[in-house]
């Protein structure tokens, strides 16, 4: 990094475990003070720094190490680390706009949480509440009633992760579009759906206020509890993630190499 007149910045706790005697910020800081985050570790820690670098208005690139278990967004090698970083460094690294969402809590018409996250938005029935029904609308259009455990709203980079697990369809990560998926709906007709960028979800659990619980969670690294007559509203953010790519592999052959996909 000397070479490339580079002055690294580790986050403070980070720095504090490895006993590092550098320059240190907050990770909340962090967004706005550099101009590059070099993420060590699985595809939690991208996605709670990618929710970091949004709601902070940064545009900065990150450049993603895996560390962890399976890394699909994470899709870069230890051993692929310095070159990634070398091609980062010289302005000649592959680099890919990952479209993000804006998802916001509204209760008696006034907003409560309002977050911005990479892969998804999910509304879903508490572990001991029975299944529910959520009333759904896209902008001005009411689309369906679903009677499921939950719903997912995803991003087309989130379409690999729980949308996946459940179901959903995978879209290209450059494709500009949200995923709507029921999570276990109690219906053979209930299929996820493939919606324009441009449209807006409106989700309206429908529950008992009483004894029933119903968490919205974001990127799964935040969630909150909602109360009757809530709304989740989602949509496209006008930001994205700068996301570097492995240098050696395209996304099909992270799809390939990751998720087993078209093997018999």
């Amino acid at each position: 990094m000397t070479a490339h007149n580079v002055t690294p910045v580790f986050e403070t706790s980070t720095a504090a475990l490895a006993s590092l005697d550098v320059k240190t910020l907050d990770r909340d800081d962090l967004p706005s003070d550099v101009d590059m985050v070099l993420v060590l570790g699985g595809d939690g820690t991208l996605l709670s720094m990618a929710g970091r670098i949004a709601e902070t208005g940064a545009n900065i690139p990150m450049l993603a190490v895996n560390f962890g278990g399976l890394g699909f967004l994470t899709e870069i090698t230890l051993d692929e680390l310095y070159p990634s970083l070398e091609l980062a460094l010289n302005g000649t690294a592959k680099l890919d706009q990952r479209h993000m969402l804006r998802a916001v809590v509204k209760r008696n018409k006034q907003t409560v949480v309002e977050r911005l996250v990479l892969n998804e938005v999910t509304i879903m029935r508490g572990a001991s509440s029975p299944i529910m029904d959520l009333a759904v609308s896209v902008g001005s259009q009411f689309v369906a009633n679903f009677k499921a455990d939950g719903l997912i709203v995803a991003s087309p980079t989130g379409s690999t992760a729980y949308n996946l697990a459940v179901g959903g369809p995978i879209v290209h990560p450059l494709v500009e579009a949200l995923i709507l998926t029921p999570i276990a709906p109690h219906t053979l007709t209930n299929r996820p759906i493939v919606l324009p960028k441009a449209s807006e979800v409106r989700v309206q659990p429908v529950f008992g206020c009483d004894n029933d619980e119903v968490v919205t969670t974001f990127d799964g690294q935040f969630g909150v509890k909602l109360q009757c007559d809530d709304i989740v509203c989602v949509s496209a953010a006008s930001g994205s993630l700068k996301l570097f790519r492995a240098p050696t592999r395209n996304y099909f052959a992270v799809l390939r190499e990751k998720l087993k996909w078209a093997e018999r």
